[in-house]
């Protein structure tokens, strides 16, 4: 009874050492608010200034929900433990942020907490918005304060238990967060270090392009090596691969024009980094764009040194092939050509194209099923597009003509499988 009582007394205090350890990993580098307030009156170029860092960030694109006021929330961001709501960021007194001071707006994107305490749920990537400065996130939330309020009200989000729970956030942030600031490398230019804090901080490319682990939060070390996204069902490249999306071989300028209009002469965006480039990034200055492709370029080439596999030939069905060259050439080498050349500034050739020859082929195949939209920019504002086959082409169909496209004029990528369909 005794060694019970000893035992029930160590797991009782392990459990608040465990309790009051968490708690103290979830207030680390946060201030206390000053009280009283500090009086803030931005000025017009402060608020420009947060205007074009909101486009940085992309915030509209979780905070503007489709035919709704402009921040006014209410965009459902699915993940892997339920559906996560955008909130209201306009001035509105009861339903956005009219309330807040910019202490209350600086202490949610340093540190994940919201102005009446509760944690935050890290949809709002402030694990990358940690490293925003105090003065950028002064000039947003001044910006946000100057935009037309909105009544619109925020919704409840629709998570499992027990991630709907303050104190299961709490472990995860314990375990996946630790506030930060964004240092300078005095080794590198400032055009590369402005290229470093708009990918890493702002931009947030990481939530995207990072790998994450059971619990969702993204593995730094890691870094951009790409990453599914969850529910959405795309594969966001990696940045740090040759094979993939790397531009360790590309000037900065094709880069700085791809992110502002939407394609350059080295390649195109489609499926989310579509809408990121539509929302975000062609509205920057060309000194940014450039300053985050010199950035990109330096990155390390994480891709496998290990020799090419031996070929796939062998292992495709030959029926395979031929129902799926019927295929193309019946829907698709109007456009891409009969050797899969593609049509210059227009249709992207197939051949060689390292989007078609990456290992996973999830987002051909949600191309294929869905269709492929560039973004209507100003660089490019009627751009061409591929319509979804989805009503013509059953899932057979759709690994038949990828299988083909992956081992044709020359490309030697897997075949695309049945179970590759169920993947959705």
């Amino acid at each position: 009874m005794r060694r019970l009582l000893y035992l029930l007394t160590f797991l009782a205090t392990l459990a608040v050492l465990a309790g009051l350890a968490i708690v103290a990993l979830n207030l680390r580098g946060e201030d206390k608010l000053p009280d009283p307030p500090v009086a803030f009156n931005p000025t017009p170029a402060q608020v420009e200034r947060g205007r074009y860092l909101a486009l940085a960030g992309n915030c509209a694109g979780c905070h503007t929900a489709r035919g709704g006021a402009p921040y006014a929330g209410g965009v459902g961001i699915e993940t892997p433990f339920g559906t996560i709501f955008a909130s209201n960021l306009t001035p509105d007194p009861n339903a956005g942020i009219g309330g807040w001071t910019s202490a209350h707006f600086w202490r949610a994107m340093h540190n994940g907490r919201s102005k009446d305490g509760r944690l935050l749920y890290p949809a709002f990537p402030y694990p990358n918005f940690t490293r925003v400065t105090r003065e950028d996130s002064d000039a947003i939330f001044a910006y946000l304060q100057s935009i037309p309020p909105a009544p619109t009200p925020n919704l409840a989000h629709n998570l499992r238990f027990p991630y709907d729970t303050q104190p299961a956030l709490a472990v995860w942030r314990a375990l996946s967060f630790k506030p930060g600031t964004f240092v300078a490398d005095p080794a590198k230019p400032a055009e590369w270090n402005r290229g470093a804090y708009l990918i890493d901080g702002l931009g947030h490319c990481i939530a995207c392009h990072g790998t994450r682990n059971v619990l969702g939060a993204t593995q730094e070390k890691l870094g951009l090596s790409g990453g599914l996204i969850a529910v959405e069902n795309w594969y966001a490249p990696s940045l740090t691969s040759k094979r993939e999306a790397g531009v360790a071989d590309w000037d900065p300028k094709d880069v700085a024009e791809l992110l502002k209009n939407g394609r350059s002469a080295r390649g195109s965006v489609m499926g989310p980094m579509a809408d990121v480039v539509f929302g975000s990034t062609q509205h920057l200055d060309e000194a940014d764009l450039r300053a985050m492709g010199v950035y990109l370029k330096s990155l390390p080439n994480t891709a496998s040194t290990a020799p090419a596999a031996t070929s796939t030939t062998s292992r495709r069905d030959a029926r395979v092939m031929e129902r799926g060259e019927k295929i193309f050439d019946q829907r698709c080498a109007y456009c891409h050509g009969d050797k899969g050349q593609g049509a210059e500034g227009a249709y992207p050739p197939l051949a060689g194209n390292r989007a078609v020859l990456m290992d996973s082929a999830v987002n051909l195949i949600q191309i294929v099923r869905h269709g492929g939209f560039l973004p209507s920019t100003g660089g490019n504002p009627r751009p061409y597009g591929m319509p979804p086959f989805r009503y013509v082409l059953d899932d057979s169909d759709v690994a038949a003509v990828l299988t083909y496209v992956r081992g044709s004029w020359g490309n030697d990528a897997p075949p695309v499988t049945p179970r590759d369909m169920l993947r959705r």
